[in-house]
């Protein structure tokens, strides 16, 4: 009998535990559900945006900063004696920014002008050379019309000889004179032929030398010729010397900004070498790396919104410019070629060239070239 009560208690004690080990239902937290709701909203509302605003605009953090650079490159070697400019000076078109050693250049430049003073000279000599040659003609000429008097003298004085041989001729055949007379009237018509012959090989010889000498003339006149194209010559040697001494001050090709300087005093520079670069003032823009697949409703005077990450405080107006007629990959230094090995599709980009509408804005002013932005179009 005690047992079986023993069993009923421990029956109805295990049952009173039970009761109270199983817990109370909880009551859910109003604040969650009110986040829950407002989070989802707000998602739905960022989203529903966020496709509106795709459907108007094109946007891309692909963009960068760009402007004219101006490399400054000598244009002659030497030594490098004095550098006056330093990194990021502010420089004017025509600052001198570098001083080369011109001591080489200044003998060249004497060299030169020797050589133009030597040929000045010819020129003189070739001057005086013609003029004794025009003397010579001149002189030639009287020679000829010398001999062609006494040409004129000597057929006069034959003719008087031969007529007086003719009548000694026919008084000898009468022994009308001595055989001496005969004789001397011969004598005296030989050498009056002989006297004209000689005359005429003088005036030949005469005639040959003014030709000799109008040649001789011509040539020297040739020659002055000549020494006044030498002169030319040597007159471009001088200019050019001084040309290459004047290329020992490097000065600024533009207004701008001088990147880092590396050049030492005594440096050694090559003609052709770059040295440094000059960011130019004239203008800066955005060049913006589109995706082929954004470009389809893109066109030139869409407006632009710039957000730059140096200046996140305030956006610039902007518009597009223009389209780039080649992908940045096909200016690459090796552009792909798909013909040559595995196809691989890969989205290209086009740069696209974005100018502001205030050049003259203070925040413009001072953006650098390799800035990053955030371009945003219009697409309406």
């Amino acid at each position: 009998m005690e047992t079986k009560a023993n069993e009923v208690r421990s029956a109805s004690h295990k049952s009173d535990n039970g009761a109270a080990q199983e817990p109370a239902p909880k009551k859910r937290n109003p604040r969650f559900i009110i986040i829950l709701g407002v989070l989802v909203i707000g998602g739905a509302i960022f989203g529903i945006k966020t496709y509106v605003h795709g459907l108007h605009h094109e946007e891309t953090d692909n963009a960068q900063i760009d402007a004219n650079v101006s490399p400054v490159i000598p244009r002659v070697s030497g030594y490098v004696k004095e550098i006056r400019v330093k990194d990021n000076q502010q420089v004017k078109k025509g600052d001198t920014l570098i001083v080369l050693d011109d001591r080489d250049l200044v003998i060249k430049v004497q060299q030169a002008e020797a050589a133009m003073a030597a040929a000045e000279a010819n020129v003189g000599v070739a001057e005086a050379n013609t003029t004794t040659s025009r003397a010579n003609i001149v002189s030639s000429q009287a020679n000829v019309a010398t001999v062609d008097a006494q040409i004129e003298a000597a057929k006069v004085n034959l003719w008087r000889a031969s007529q007086d041989y003719d009548r000694y001729a026919n008084l000898i055949k009468d022994h009308s004179i001595t055989q001496q007379q005969y004789e001397q009237a011969l004598a005296a018509k030989q050498t009056a032929e002989r006297q004209l012959q000689v005359l005429q090989e003088q005036k030949a010889y005469a005639a040959r030398q003014t030709s000799v000498v109008s040649s001789q003339s011509d040539a020297t006149a040739k020659q002055i010729s000549a020494a006044q194209a030498t002169i030319k010559e040597r007159q471009a040697d001088v200019d050019n010397a001084k040309l290459n001494l004047s290329y020992t001050v490097i000065t600024a090709p533009e207004s701008g900004r001088v990147s880092k300087v590396y050049v030492q005093s005594g440096q050694y520079l090559q003609a052709g070498q770059s040295l440094f670069s000059i960011v130019l003032d004239n203008a800066i823009w955005v060049v913006a790396n589109f995706k082929e697949t954004q470009l389809d409703r893109m066109k030139v005077g869409q407006k632009v919104k710039i957000h730059i990450d140096a200046f996140p405080e305030k956006d610039l107006d902007a518009h597009v410019a223009s389209f780039s007629p080649a992908t940045g990959a096909r200016f690459a230094l090796l552009p792909p070629d798909n013909a040559s090995g595995n196809f691989v599709k890969v989205v290209q980009r086009l740069p696209v060239r974005i100018e502001f509408d205030n050049p003259e804005d203070a925040v413009v002013k001072q953006l650098r070239a390799g800035l990053n932005v955030l371009v945003d179009v219009h697409l309406d």
